[in-house]
């Protein structure tokens, strides 16, 4: 790689003593204690505080087109078999896949994207997010009932999963034509028929809204739509990054820059600029909505939040579940019994004859 190369996408950022990992009694290896909150020695069990009374900053939206940062104090490892990355402290090496389960990883020799300027450490631990997802298994509708007898989480990771948030305040200009439904009656050979109209008109105005920490999944390793069901992650108050948090955990490089994830935030503003404007007004029917709007103030952060990563095997396909590390909030797929919705659909087909079969006899 040239010069060039690395200046544009690489960062030298000051290393970190490793003695920062290091036990102060006895000099052991320490990782990050979900309980505790603290570092704990992985020998003596002493605990000690993280060294970090700062908080994550709002930046400049410009900011972020700015050259790339590294992570000198960590290591992208990527899975051959699924493409999932993580990234490691220099001291851990990852036997598997935390996401697919497999031995099949290499070592990148590039550390891309930016440094996290936060991290939201996990609350939920390992073992409460096991009985979560059990739970949770046990709940599913039309999960077989062989699964869910014999369900059992495997290879749960905690897995520190990039977000950029983004704040802005919009000023929109609108016009649009909607319809309201109206009922008319006539009288038919003695009968009482009635028939819906559409009323239509006209709305045109201004609306302001102000958005705050809108959460962009970094990564497509876990999917927006599981991010978004997950939330909320404590963005707004997570401690500046420091890499002891990482201790005994792992973390996903973004595969998003953040110019894109910007453009999907502003996607997720429209459709609620637009339900907000919505919500004015009385109506059935929407013809059209142009919408006009300017960003203003706009900030963005790059966080870690913690999530736990794990699978259900059932008839050798494996099903990924996600959950939330800091309100156990949970996410994924379960397998689907085909039985089940077959006799669904059917008890939905006899129920709409039957009101149809009671509608035409009166």
């Amino acid at each position: 790689m040239s010069k060039k190369d690395v200046k544009n996408k690489l960062y030298t950022d000051e290393k970190l003593d490793t003695s920062t990992f290091k036990c102060p009694n006895c000099a052991g290896e320490s990782e990050f204690s979900i309980k505790d909150q603290k570092m704990k020695c992985l020998y003596c069990g002493s605990l000690f505080d993280i060294d970090n009374n700062n908080f994550v900053e709002e930046r400049d939206l410009s900011e972020l087109l700015k050259n790339g940062q590294v992570w000198p104090e960590v290591e992208v490892y990527q899975c051959k078999s699924c493409g999932a990355k993580e990234i490691l402290d220099n001291q851990e090496m990852s036997m598997s896949c935390p996401f697919c389960g497999t031995n099949n990883i290499v070592k990148l020799e590039e550390l891309p994207g930016i440094k996290p300027q936060g991290v939201a450490p996990f609350k939920i631990t390992k073992e409460q997010s096991s009985a979560i997802a059990i739970k949770w298994a046990k709940k599913k509708k039309y999960a077989p009932r062989v699964f869910k007898k014999s369900v059992k989480p495997e290879n749960i990771n905690g897995i520190y999963n990039p977000v950029f948030t983004f704040d802005a305040d919009t000023q929109s200009s609108y016009y649009g034509q909607l319809g309201e439904n109206y009922k008319t009656y006539t009288i038919v050979n003695g009968r009482r028929i009635s028939e819906t109209k559409t009323r239509y008109f006209n709305i045109s105005g201004n609306h302001y809204l102000k958005f705050d920490d809108l959460i962009v999944q970094a990564s497509d390793t876990i999917p927006q739509k599981d991010i978004k069901k997950i939330q909320p992650f404590p963005t707004n108050n997570a401690p500046e990054y420091k890499s002891e948090y990482l201790r005994g955990y792992s973390a996903n490089t973004y595969n998003k820059d953040g110019e894109t994830c910007w453009n999907e935030c502003k996607i997720e503003m429209k459709n609620r600029i637009e339900k907000s404007i919505l919500k004015k007004y009385i109506y059935d029917v929407k013809v059209f909505l142009n919408v006009k709007t300017a960003y203003l103030n706009e900030k963005y952060k790059f966080v870690l939040v913690p999530v736990w990563v794990g699978h259900f095997k059932y008839k050798n396909k494996l099903y990924n579940f996600f959950v939330n590390g800091d309100n156990g909030n949970i996410s994924g797929k379960t397998p689907i019994s085909a039985l089940k919705v077959f006799f669904t659909v059917l008890g939905i087909l006899a129920l709409i004859a039957g009101i149809f079969a009671l509608l035409t006899l009166t």
